[in-house]
């Protein structure tokens, strides 16, 4: 086990999380704690202002993301209601189909 990877783990015992967002030097993994990064493969840690700017990149993508799966479901379920025949079944993909309209008027909310 290198020394980078022995540090995350101690990082992570004491409480850190992994981060979902790349080092944006080397593409690795990185464990954050109050704060502090640090990527498990290179072991640099990135510019406040990079941190940010990707931060808000990625979050924007993962919305922008959900929202196209969550609009394809609508979709499919759409389909499912109209040749659906079953009053109960009818009615659990209507709730459905409500469920998934509240979610993407949440993630398009500011």
């Amino acid at each position: 086990m290198s020394d980078l990877t022995k540090k995350a783990v101690e990082m992570l015992l004491k409480g850190a999380t992994l981060l979902t967002e790349p080092c944006p030097y080397c593409k690795g993994v990185r464990v954050m704690k109050e704060g502090n990064a640090l990527c498990v493969n290179c072991g640099r840690t990135p510019k406040k202002s990079q941190i940010i700017k990707t931060k808000k990149g990625t979050k924007k993508e993962k919305t922008s993301t959900s929202i196209k799966i969550l609009e394809k479901k609508l979709e499919t379920l759409s389909k499912e209601l109209e040749q659906e025949s079953d009053h109960e079944k009818q009615h659990k993909i209507l709730k459905s189909i409500n469920s998934l309209i509240d979610t993407i008027a949440k993630l398009k909310s500011p």
